[in-house]
């Protein structure tokens, strides 16, 4: 692929370097690509603190060791490119294993938090204000569209219940804005339909900032953002095979694939059931 010699090289320096008969691991590969994790990196993060949660992430979740390293370095130099942080508190963005059944091998999936896409939609410079907030059954909320929308939503001071819908607001800065409600079974019946990665990682451990996600998605295709915006999401939930100074053009690989769950409090990897995917999966509205 053009545009490549440099990274390939790199990450080839990190097998060249090992003993004889020895394997390179990921953790090598990373320390080889430093100055290409660098210059793929906007100001908004350090190239050290990016490769720290990158290790950190190999550490906490041992199964991302074993993905093909293709794969974990495509989702990391996506991570870069983008600028958020993977596997961290922060919520920006996951790596993920999945089991290829049809290769027969782990390979590494980079997918969008809520908050990174929030992040994005700041950086694209057009809007003002984004939110997005879940509704409990004991919160006051109303809404209403056609030619003059409304949206109320006035939380509960205690006792919420359990949560019923989520929506997402956007404001621009001269004045425009846009709502978007979902339902919780609106969000399920979404989420199983598009994502692959329903039954694992985020959706079964933050079930609430993925519905979050959702929402944000669909409010913000009516929002006057930039292509870079529209280009860094529609690299979520990707597995690419490839590296590239540009992993805007890398291709990616949508298989049907079998996700791990990670157990937060043992570290535990656990295998899932395989995950069928639609074949008219909605790019981008995932």
């Amino acid at each position: 692929m053009a545009g490549n010699t440099t990274i390939q090289k790199a990450a080839g320096r990190a097998a060249a370097r090992q003993e004889q008969g020895g394997k390179a691991t990921i953790q090598q590969y990373i320390k080889q690509m430093q100055n290409e994790i660098k210059k793929a990196l906007p100001s908004v993060i350090t190239p050290e603190r990016f490769t720290r949660i990158v290790l950190s992430a190999l550490s906490t979740n041992p199964k991302l060791a074993e993905t093909t390293p293709q794969s974990f370095l495509g989702a990391m130099m996506t991570a870069a490119q983008l600028g958020v942080e993977p596997n961290t508190p922060l919520g920006q963005a996951y790596l993920i294993p999945y089991w290829n059944g049809k290769e027969k091998r782990l390979e590494c999936q980079f997918q969008l938090g809520y908050k990174g896409l929030i992040d994005l939609a700041y950086r694209s410079g057009e809007v003002s204000v984004i939110q997005a907030q879940v509704v409990y059954e004991n919160d006051e909320f109303t809404y209403s569209f056609g030619l003059e929308p409304q949206l109320k939503h006035v939380p509960a001071m205690s006792a919420r219940g359990n949560p019923t819908h989520v929506y997402a607001v956007f404001r621009t800065k001269d004045g425009g804005y846009g709502f978007e409600v979902m339902s919780m079974e609106d969000v399920r019946a979404h989420a199983q339909r598009y994502s692959k990665a329903y039954n694992s990682g985020p959706w079964q451990t933050n079930f609430e900032e993925m519905a979050k996600k959702t929402v944000l998605k669909r409010v913000l295709k009516y929002a006057p953002l930039k292509s870079d915006f529209v280009r860094g999401v529609a690299q979520d939930e990707t597995i690419k095979t490839e590296i590239s100074d540009d992993m805007y053009s890398v291709p990616s690989s949508y298989v049907e694939a079998e996700a791990y769950e990670v157990d937060d409090a043992t570290g535990e990897v656990v295998a899932m059931k395989d995950t069928p995917v639609s074949g008219d999966e909605e790019q981008g509205d995932r």
